[in-house]
């Protein structure tokens, strides 16, 4: 059961670090132009990220905002 819970988790932190990156792709020079892409993201950084998405982003990056709160809920 513990290696069932360890590869969730691991899991979900590899779909967050994949919306995250996408976050970058899609949006970047957009919504978030003033923020650091970093190699290895926490739940918190993508949260963060997540926030800027909501303010400066459009409707897909509300969207997309939405899944990464989501997840980093989940993991929680």
């Amino acid at each position: 059961m513990y290696d069932a819970t360890m590869k969730t988790e691991e899991n979900q932190q590899d779909d967050l670090v994949s919306l995250y990156r996408s976050a970058f792709k899609e949006f970047g020079g957009r919504a978030l132009w003033n923020v650091r892409e970093l190699e290895d993201p926490t739940p918190r950084d993508a949260l963060v990220l997540a926030s800027h998405l909501r303010v400066a982003g459009n409707l897909a990056a509300r969207r997309l905002a939405e899944r990464i709160e989501k997840l980093c809920h989940a993991a929680h």
